[in-house]
């Protein structure tokens, strides 16, 4: 049970800016092995973000609200995942050979894949945020951020780690996420939709497994697998088309 708290500690403390208690002591391979946790650790941020949509939709209007529950969740972060979605489509958009493109994910400088896509996504979140009635988005987001964790967690298994990488947030042991840690995540991510519609559900998880399988094939294809900050860029992927493919069947 210490070990089992140690990693999720470990999680959280790699994956937001959320103060934890200091490990008494760390192995590289916690990081890998948390990842079970991580949906947990991502419904923590949707959470937050899901009582400031909820609480500043009081006060102002439903753009506003939705911008600043966007907001919550970068600031909890870091940045974090947006990092990676703006590096990997700087990346992935920019080069011409598989080490050029890992070469330019490195830069710290964002390009104007990154500034688009970045821009975009954050832009098209929003929108559908105040779109839908501010419980219901309360909900997606709650949703989002877990599932996205999740499917962060899946790509590790499903696709190998870039070769020639070494531009990620996030470095692979030999042994890599296990069937059975993937699975935990997948199953720890999906109590949310409990509190929706099947429909939107459905559909959410459908729209978000797409993107993320569309980003993930382009990765494996241009640099040969997956690094940290592609795996930045799946989870922002799947929580847009998520809260698109939900937001269809929800929206008044």
């Amino acid at each position: 049970m210490r070990r089992q708290v140690e990693l999720f500690l470990c999680a959280l403390q790699f994956l937001t800016r959320i103060p934890v208690p200091a490990l008494g002591r760390f192995d590289p391979d916690w990081i890998t092995r948390s990842a079970p946790y991580f949906p947990l650790v991502g419904q923590m941020v949707g959470g937050i973000s899901a009582l400031v949509l909820w609480g500043a939709s009081r006060l102002w209007s439903a753009p506003v609200a939705a911008l600043l529950a966007v907001a919550a969740g970068a600031l909890v972060t870091g940045g974090f995942h947006e990092d990676g979605l703006a590096d990997t489509a700087d990346g992935l958009g920019g080069g011409q050979t598989p080490e050029r493109r890992l070469e330019i994910m490195k830069d710290s400088r964002i390009g104007t894949y990154g500034l688009l896509a970045l821009g975009l996504v954050l832009a098209l979140k929003v929108a559908v945020l105040a779109s839908v009635p501010p419980i219901r988005g309360a909900i997606l987001l709650l949703a989002a951020h877990g599932l996205g964790r999740a499917a962060s967690v899946a790509i590790m298994r499903l696709t190998p780690y870039a070769a020639l990488g070494e531009a990620g947030k996030w470095k692979p042991t030999p042994q890599g996420v296990t069937w059975a840690e993937a699975s935990i995540a997948v199953v720890l991510s999906l109590w949310p939709l409990a509190s929706l519609p099947a429909g939107p559900a459905v559909l959410g998880v459908i729209c978000g497994a797409l993107g993320v399988g569309c980003v993930a094939t382009l990765a494996r294809r241009l640099i040969g697998g997956h690094t940290g900050d592609v795996l930045g860029g799946c989870e922002q992927i799947f929580e847009l088309g998520f809260l698109l493919g939900a937001a269809a069947l929800l929206a008044p």
